[in-house]
């Protein structure tokens, strides 16, 4: 069994206040949860208005499908126009 965990550092560019940084993050995890196996939660800058970080985390019994999963997710964000990942760090458990 392997798990994998990524953690992402986010830029929101037109996010002018803390609710709008939530809508556009909001919209993500709910996206993410509903288009992949994988959990993703906010784990930092939460009082910060342009910026947040956010885990994803995947179980598998191969981590290359893990690995594939977690490289779709990467993906899916790049493709966000409201958003721009900067810092990106990988665990493997």
């Amino acid at each position: 069994m392997t798990i994998g965990a990524v953690y992402c550092e986010l830029l929101i560019y037109d996010a002018q206040s803390l609710k709008d940084k939530r809508s556009v993050l909001k919209s993500l995890i709910t996206r993410i949860k509903q288009r992949f196996n994988v959990s993703v939660a906010e784990i930092g800058h939460q009082n910060v208005w342009q910026r947040s970080e956010i885990a994803v985390v995947t179980v598998s019994a191969n981590k290359n499908v893990a690995e594939q999963e977690i490289d779709r997710v990467l993906s899916f964000i790049d493709r966000m126009t409201e958003l721009e990942r900067t810092v990106t760090n990988y665990e493997w458990l």
